[in-house]
């Protein structure tokens, strides 16, 4: 069973620099084919200093850092055990080329279900501009299997 003491912990902050050529590449790997995100011409028109970030790239920085990967450590689930269950985002303003946002995430939750043979982690996070302006809020639940 996982201890619940890890309720409340908080992860190592992932300081994210967004950058074009990461945007580009990331746009292009999830088929995201709406030019706002891979021609700053195309953002601009959109009313965008530059390119942003896809929805779902925040998330995907975070896991970059190593802090996800760390955390799974530290509850000791090994990756043969672990399910993606959830992923949510509340968006409050773009994060764009030039931005630098840090995501600071905390273990909000852990239950089980089926006695035990199912365990839920749940992570949520803040990630804010070098502006100290909230960005986005994430939310995500993973599972350990028995």
């Amino acid at each position: 069973m996982i201890d619940k003491k890890w309720i409340g912990h908080e992860l190592p902050a992932s300081v994210i620099p967004i950058e074009r050529s990461r945007l580009q590449f990331f746009a292009k790997a999830i088929g995201e084919t709406d030019p706002v995100y891979t021609d700053a011409a195309a953002a601009r028109d959109a009313g965008y200093p530059d390119l942003p970030a896809p929805p779902t790239f925040l998330f995907a920085a975070e896991l970059d850092s190593g802090a996800s990967n760390q955390l799974l450590d530290d509850l000791q689930i090994p990756l043969s055990k672990l399910l993606h269950g959830e992923q949510s985002f509340e968006f409050h303003r773009p994060a764009c080329v030039g931005d630098t946002v840090t995501v600071r995430s905390t273990v909000s939750d852990i239950y089980d279900k089926k006695n035990g043979a199912l365990e839920f982690v749940v992570k949520t996070s803040r990630a804010t501009n070098q502006r100290d302006e909230l960005v986005a809020e994430l939310r995500s639940v993973i599972v350990c299997r028995h």
